[in-house]
């Protein structure tokens, strides 16, 4: 062994950064391991940060002490919070990002972290001794120790790479596939499967004239919120100027090109095996399951302040190039674009995250850790979320202490896990809100509230950011406190307490504050958007989500009855074959857990409980 690491960490994408980053905050000696550090944070499709429920995750990740909140904050170049003519539950802030520069600041905040090594090569053989990882040995030969290790490899394990028929191994464009890893990993018995994600073709900004063409109407120009929302509750007010990104719509000759060139792309002639994600189809997907939508939105999105390249939203394709041209020139007001690169699509290996126990840990090797697409999810937010959650329980598995999880109730983060390691992939796993059964206690603007008490007992809240929080909490309790004693007059002519007047849809907090009718409510001008909506949510939806607390409260029954890991399923009267292979398979933790299963019935359940009962205690 060349040395030796507390934890290994490998791949430096989003999910290896916020791994590393926590791991490295909880006192480990990390290695970060990565083909180049050119790369880190890369970017290979959207350029961009949050979205619907995404952007809960990032607040999240921030709550906890990750780094992808900051992060963007310091780098977007637009932003916008998304669905505010709904209720705060789903609003969701969204960044398009400079992604040269978003990568850039996220390796100066790695190379800054004193317990972060990088370790440039290709990872290939994982070092196991009595099935507990004891090391890392590189391609190249070289290998090192250590207690945990945590992969995040994105598409790279055995990646293939389509456009048209053309095909050659690559984990992402311009990059080689990862196949001894993969093989290595296979050795211990996980179940696998193959998936497919792709992006869309790059056009050269020089070539499109985006003035005239808003001003001929084939463009709708789209810019960014007046005041932005930060993702960071450490960001304060962000002030740089905001860039503008263009929208446009296909029309009948894109559909037409699409429909004869059909046979001709590689997810519809069988030279495409993995599955693809539904909520994020392919141009070709759009026009086939859809056939009598007569048009689909386009976003013009660019990748940096000063960057070439302009990004297809909504165009993502693996048809041959000479159709990805022709379809770029058939979009209205980009007949003159030049295309810099095509779309593609990659098919990678992923485990099925059934294999994981609720800290991303595999069950078959003690100290293996595994976050991001490996476990069969996209987006940068799911992997960065999962990152974290890794990294955190790699480092408290080095020291032996115990591993932290977040719960369905308290986090998206807690859903995301909880949804993986239960449910498993049949295709590409994505966040949506809908997925959150309490998703009005889980709001981006409590994030903090909810989180950071539990980032501090995981050890990554430092004391600067603890004593703003602290500080916070206070003001979100005392202006709770203000609303209930201050007495304001109706257009009746009563005086009831202002939370009272509050609940009324048509009254604002921030009209009271700023008409002065609320002495003694504090507001910290950096912090002053975060305040207002917490505290305003909490008093207009006070009953419901009491209700949801009851509800929590009694779900909560079943969360803490454990059931032993080695418990035998197949001995308990009462349940269906198909039913004791699936408790088998996942090997719930508990009987919460049993009852999300798919195929395991709330009967099933009960009878479970039954005999679970003779044989656990409650968890505490």
């Amino acid at each position: 062994m060349n040395r030796a690491f507390d934890v290994i960490v490998i791949g430096a994408g989003h999910a290896g950064c916020e791994a590393a980053y926590a791991a490295a905050r909880l006192g480990a000696k990390v290695g970060l391991c990565t083909l180049t550090t050119d790369t880190v944070a890369h970017m290979p499709c959207n350029p961009a940060v949050g979205g619907t429920a995404k952007g809960h995750l990032v607040r999240e990740i921030d709550a906890l002490g990750g780094l992808m909140g900051s992060a963007i904050d310091a780098t977007g170049i637009q932003f916008k919070l998304l669905n505010r003519s709904r209720g705060p539950a789903v609003w969701s802030p969204r960044a398009q990002a400079d992604k040269k520069i978003y990568g850039q600041s996220m390796k100066a905040t790695l190379d800054a972290e004193p317990n972060i090594e990088w370790l440039i090569g290709r990872a290939g053989r994982i070092l196991v001794e009595h099935r507990r990882i004891v090391g890392l040995a590189l391609e190249e030969g070289d290998a090192y120790a250590c207690s945990a290790l945590v992969v995040t490899t994105g598409t790279f394990l055995n990646g293939l790479v389509h456009i048209g028929p053309e095909q050659h191994p690559a984990g992402r464009a311009g990059e080689p596939p990862s196949r001894e890893l993969a093989e290595s990993l296979k050795s211990f018995g996980f179940e696998w499967g193959r998936l497919k994600t792709g992006t869309p073709p790059r056009l050269d900004r020089e070539s499109i004239d985006f003035d005239r063409q808003v001003e001929a109407g084939r463009f709708t120009l789209e810019r960014g919120d007046a005041e932005p929302v930060p993702f960071s509750f450490l960001s304060g007010q962000i002030e740089r100027p905001q860039v503008d990104c263009h929208l446009l719509h296909t029309n009948d000759r894109v559909r037409d090109l699409v429909r004869a060139n059909i046979a001709r792309s590689p997810l519809f002639n069988g030279q495409i095996h993995g599955i693809g994600p539904r909520y994020c189809p392919s141009l070709e997907d759009k026009i086939v399951r859809f056939p009598d939508k007569e048009r689909h939105q386009i976003f013009l999105e660019p990748e940096g302040v000063n960057a070439r390249e302009i990004y297809v939203n909504g165009f993502s394709m693996s048809l041959p190039r000479d159709v990805q041209a022709d379809l770029v020139h058939a979009l209205p007001g980009l007949e003159d674009a030049v295309l810099l690169r095509p779309g593609y699509a990659v098919e990678y290996d992923f485990i099925q995250p059934t294999e994981l126990t609720r800290r991303l840990e595999t069950k078959r090797v003690a100290g293996l850790y595994l976050a991001g697409q490996i476990n069969g999810t996209s987006g940068y937010e799911e992997a960065a979320a999962q990152g974290l959650v890794a990294g955190m329980n790699a480092a408290r598995c080095s020291t032996g202490t115990p591993g932290l999880e977040l719960r369905r109730d308290e986090a998206y983060i807690g859903i995301l896990v909880d949804d993986l390691i239960t449910k498993g992939c049949l295709e590409p796993y994505r966040m949506f809100t809908s997925r959150a059964e309490h998703r009005l206690l889980l709001r981006i603007d409590n994030a903090d509230l909810r989180l950071t008490p539990r980032g501090r007992e995981a050890g990554l809240v430092d004391d600067a950011r603890w004593e703003r929080f602290i500080d916070r909490q206070e003001r979100f309790t005392r202006n709770l406190a203000v609303l209930d004693s201050t007495l304001l007059r109706t257009e009746a002519g009563d005086r009831v307490p202002a939370s009272q007047l509050l609940r009324q849809p048509e009254i604002r907090l921030a009209d009271l504050v700023a008409q002065d009718r609320l002495p003694g409510f504090v507001l910290r001008p950096v912090d002053a958007a975060i305040d207002l909506a917490s505290a305003e949510t909490t008093v207009k939806y006070a009953g419901y989500l009491r209700r949801q607390e009851s509800e929590i409260a009694r779900a909560r029954k079943d969360e803490r009855r454990g059931i032993p890991h080695d418990f035998p399923f197949d001995r308990v009267p009462g349940l269906s074959r198909e039913v004791v292979q699936r408790l088998f398979q996942v090997r719930p933790d508990t009987l919460g857990q049993a009852l999300r299963i798919p195929g395991v019935t709330p009967a099933a359940v009960a009878v479970l409980g039954a005999f679970v009962g003779r044989l656990s205690t409650p968890q505490p």
